[in-house]
């Protein structure tokens, strides 16, 4: 028909292309895709292990660690192979479970970080608690007046017993802007002093201050602390304490706060505590 109308015919031609281009491939991609994942991931184990803490860490190497005991029955042994049995006292499975001379079972080893037993740290407890209702007025015969109850909390914790005498609105314990302490504070603290005479437990003085407006040229914040908390330790050997029971004296200036507000009186406040023998 083209040929009869005098145009010329029309040819398509269709190439078939097979190959990947030879080095301009795309398999050096998935290569590089791999490389790039591993070094992300590497990077990301090493922000990972400077973000956290040891503890941390300690916990999430808890939380992957095999859970499931080992049998007796499917470990080496003297058999063919002349193998070591894995439930040896020299060649143990770290990961493993179960007791031994060398790695007792919880039950049969002391508990805690400071090697005290569950009933040694119930005992102590127990102590903690009498010295607590007595404090906070509880006890047959008070010494805490209803003035006094109002700037004494107590709380049992890992460290030990913490008492804390702190500020109200209205009521300090020092004077503003200082470490001369209120009659009322002078009572507290050796009130604690008489009461505490019933333990040896070694004790820890810490001192917390409310912020200060950041236009100060000088914030006092930490000197004053410390020096509160040092006003403390002095009423507490004044009271009848023995100087060699107090083991340290810290400030932390409005570094822990008690409530939300920074600037709140009730930051003001001395924890003494009864640490833990």
């Amino acid at each position: 028909m083209s040929a009869q109308n005098g145009m010329a015919p029309i040819i398509i031609k269709r190439k078939k292309v097979s190959g990947g281009g030879g080095h301009h491939g795309g398999a050096w991609k998935v290569a590089y895709a791999d490389f790039v994942t591993a070094m992300m991931a590497f990077f990301l184990l090493m922000w990972l292990l400077n973000a956290t803490t040891e503890k941390q860490r300690k916990g999430l190497a808890d939380y992957f660690s095999p859970s499931i005991p080992l049998s007796r029955i499917s470990g080496g042994g003297n058999g063919a192979f002349q193998g070591d049995s894995m439930f040896t006292e020299d060649i143990q499975p770290q990961s493993g479970t179960g007791a031994s001379d060398i790695n007792p079972m919880d039950a049969q080893k002391a508990q805690g970080e400071t090697g005290v037993s569950d009933a040694e740290k119930a005992e102590e407890d127990s102590k903690f608690r009498a010295i607590e209702e007595q404090l906070q007025g509880r006890g047959g015969e008070s010494m805490v007046s209803v003035e006094m109850s109002r700037h004494i909390i107590t709380r049992v914790t890992d460290e030990g017993l913490i008492v804390e005498l702190f500020e109200t609105d209205g009521v300090s314990l020092f004077e503003a802007g200082g470490a001369e302490p209120t009659p009322l504070f002078r009572d507290l603290v050796r009130m604690v002093a008489r009461v505490s005479a019933s333990v040896t437990n070694d004790i820890a003085i810490s001192g917390h201050i409310q912020s200060h407006p950041v236009v100060l040229a000088q914030n006092p914040v930490w000197e004053m602390s410390h020096a509160r908390a040092n006003v403390a330790r002095t009423l507490l050997e004044s009271g009848g304490m023995k100087s060699s029971r107090i083991h340290r004296i810290t400030g932390h200036a409005d570094r822990k706060l008690a409530v939300t507000n920074p600037m709140a009186v009730r930051n003001n406040r001395v924890e003494i505590i009864l640490l833990r023998e």
